[in-house]
Order: C-alpha cells, then structure tokens, then sequence
C-alpha cells in the first residue's frame, strides 16, 4: 500500500528548490518551544502560539492529557456554533431548563450557574452568554439536552466533533467540565480549539470579549481576569476544580498580532492570571511575523500514480513567528500519503507542510492540489506500478533489517 512520502523518500526536484529556499531564507525563522530555563512560568501545562499562523511560540507539557475543567466549555460552544452555522438551529429557538440541569449545573448545585428557573424555556443566544460569560453549568446542561436528548450523548458528540476538527486526543465526558474521568484535553488541543473558533466563528467569538450581562434580573460579570488589562484581551475562558487546578484559555491583540495562550494546573486565581499575562506580553514583546512563502507559491510536487506530479500550494501565505533580533534556522518538508490517486481535482487537500527547529515541530500547513491533474495513459500507469512494486520491495526489506 502507499505510504507517506517526505522530501527524503520521493517528492520531485523541483521541491529540493523550495526546501533550500526554507533553509537560506527562514535564517530567522520560527523558534521552537523556548527550553524551560528560557522562561520561567509556575503552569505546569501551558502553551503560546501566533492565531493567524499556528506557530508555537513557547511550550511545557502541552501534549498532556490533563482534566480541563470548565475550559472544555469552548468545545460545548463550538458544538452549539457548528449547529448555528449549519442552520440547524437559530439563536431564537428556546430550550427547556430541565430539572436534572437546575438541580446538576443551577442554584441547588452551588457550582458556576446562570441562575435560569427550573422547567423554564431559555433562548439559546441567551444561553450561550451563560456558558461564555458567566460559565453557567445550567446553561450547558439544557443546550446539551436540547441538542442531543442527554448529557452523555452530548459529550459523544462533543468527542466526535472535536475529531472532525482534529482534534485527535480530547475527549469528553459531560458539556460542563466538572470531574468525570473521561473529561481529558491537552494544552495543545486546547489552543487549537480557541484558534479554530476564532478564525471559523468572528460574530459568535466577540461574546467572550462581553464584560457582563442581565439574565433574570440577575447581572453577572464575565470571570476571564485578563479583559479588564491593558494588554488588548477579548476571549476566551477559565476554568476550576480541585482535580484540574486554575486554568486559561486567552486571547489577546497588539498591533494587528492576536497570540493565543494556555495555562493549567495553576494554584490560585491570581496565579493563573499572572501566568497567563506574562506569557502573553513575552510573546508580544519578543516575536514578530515574517513571511516564509508568498500566497500561490509552489511549495512542492507530489506525485500522481501514472499521471506525472501535481504542485502543492499553501490557502494562503505561510508566515511564522520569529524572535526579534535572533537569526535561527528551520527545516520544512512536505508530507503525503502518496502516490496520489487521479483524478485529482484542484484544490483537493493532498498533504502537509511541517516545519521545525531542531526536534521541535512549530508550524503544520495544509498542503492542496494548484491544478487538476486526469488519470494517465496506460504506459505511464504501468511503468508507476513496477515502481512502486520495486519501491515496495525494498521498503519490506529494510523494515526487515
């Protein structure tokens, strides 16, 4: 069966060029996550990355798996955004306030709640502000039950969705974050996510910026400690138990730059304020955006089973983050699961474009079809299928060494 492909097995020459081009002009390029005795912070997990680019900036322990309390509250959003924007539901539509999510998530609970009445019927607009503003359990519950029947077929779907949106490792017990042993995400997963709301929902994303709002006579303020701060802070969410610690999921922008950080794990409230802000203001002050490759640009060529190669552009500009004043060189290659099957049709995603600094990867980039490629004459369809009975061979024969 095919394999992955890298520049080092079988991507054409004319993706040599474009790697040299990464390694004579990325001299400056993205750093990799800064070595714990670079900078200091007391999160036990955390995470900084650029939002427009994905580059890390800074990382500890990000790939674990940790409770996220109430942080898993953006996936229950995201759920509720998807359907929104699917048109499935509409910001009008009411749901009921259960008794099972007054008594679990409500007053009686003496958890984060927005206070709704029992067997009351709550617009969903209404009750998203209560899961983003005021981190209501009660909120999460009824859009739970309004949308799946049930909690726990909520939280499956919550699992599923997040997979669709790659998010490979998260996964879900219940749509409030309170403990539950299947209720696990990672630092990275989490910026990812804030990321992925960020760019695929702008006019639901300006709730996380709201400082209060009125519900039942009740005003609640909005409990992310980063807003009130002259750092350019507009999202996302905090989160608390006993098991999981503090923790933050923020978003702040300085001079057209929007940095996404992460803590978790952190001892008291203010911990994880101060965390989070000075992690935010080093990556304000000591990175800046550089262009690795121009939008259009060919950044490598994969190759179509009896049909040649087709190019492999970028959506967009490639751009990574940089530490001012420090010249750093990267190694980009090209990934695919290859040969490619024709036809292929332009714009068809084909593969990734993975860069690193040493052994750290920083940047992922979708990799897509520039142009349309038809399936090949029948002699060239031939001679690619000896070549990949040859190349087969001599895979099984070094994997056997």
């Amino acid at each position: 069966m095919p394999g992955p492909r890298t520049l080092r097995t079988c991507l054409a020459a004319s993706f040599v060029a474009s790697l040299a081009l990464v390694l004579t002009a990325a001299a400056w390029a993205a750093p990799a996550p800064r070595k714990e005795g670079e900078f200091n912070t007391a999160a036990p997990t955390a995470i900084l990355v650029d939002a427009e680019s994905g580059t890390v900036l800074f990382e500890r322990n990000a790939d674990e798996l940790v409770p996220p309390a109430s942080l898993s509250k953006l996936m229950t959003a995201e759920v509720v955004f998807n359907e929104l924007s699917q048109g499935r539901l509409k910001l009008e539509d009411e749901f009921l306030i259960s008794t099972n999510a007054w008594r679990t998530g409500g007053a009686p609970s003496r958890t984060s709640s927005m206070f709704a009445p029992i067997n009351s019927r709550v617009r969903i607009e209404d009750l998203l502000r209560g899961v983003i503003v005021q981190s209501g359990n009660d909120a999460c519950i009824a859009l739970a039950e309004g949308i799946a029947r049930s909690e726990d077929k909520f939280a499956a779907l919550m699992t599923q969705r997040a997979r669709e949106i790659g998010l490979s490792k998260a996964t879900f017990g219940n749509s409030t974050g309170l403990p539950n042993p299947r209720q696990l995400m990672t630092a990275r997963e989490l910026a990812r996510l804030a990321r992925h709301i960020i760019h695929t929902y702008p006019e639901y994303y300006k709730i996380y910026g709201e400082r209060e709002f009125t519900f039942n006579k009740i005003r609640q303020f909005n409990r992310n400690p980063l807003l009130p701060l002259s750092i350019g802070a507009d999202g996302l969410k905090t989160g608390f138990t006993k098991e999981a610690g503090y923790g933050l999921v923020g978003s702040a922008v300085q001079n057209e730059l929007r940095l996404i950080v992460v803590v978790n794990g952190l001892k008291s409230e203010k911990e994880r304020a101060d965390e989070a802000r000075k992690l935010l203001e080093w990556g304000f002050n000591n990175f800046q955006s550089n262009t690795l490759f121009a939008e259009g640009q060919i950044l490598a060529h994969a190759k179509v089973y009896g049909s040649g190669s087709v190019p492999l552009v970028a959506d967009r500009e490639v751009k990574l983050m940089a530490p001012r004043g420090v010249r750093e060189r990267v190694t980009a290659r090209a990934v695919y699961n290859g040969p490619i099957r024709p036809p292929v049709q332009k714009g068809q995603r084909i593969g990734t474009l993975k860069v690193w600094r040493g052994d750290f990867m920083v940047l992922e980039v979708p990799l897509k079809a520039a142009e349309p490629v038809e399936q090949g004459a029948l002699p060239r369809r031939a001679l690619d299928a000896v070549t990949e009975l040859f190349y087969g061979l001599f895979r099984a024969g070094i994997q056997r060494l």
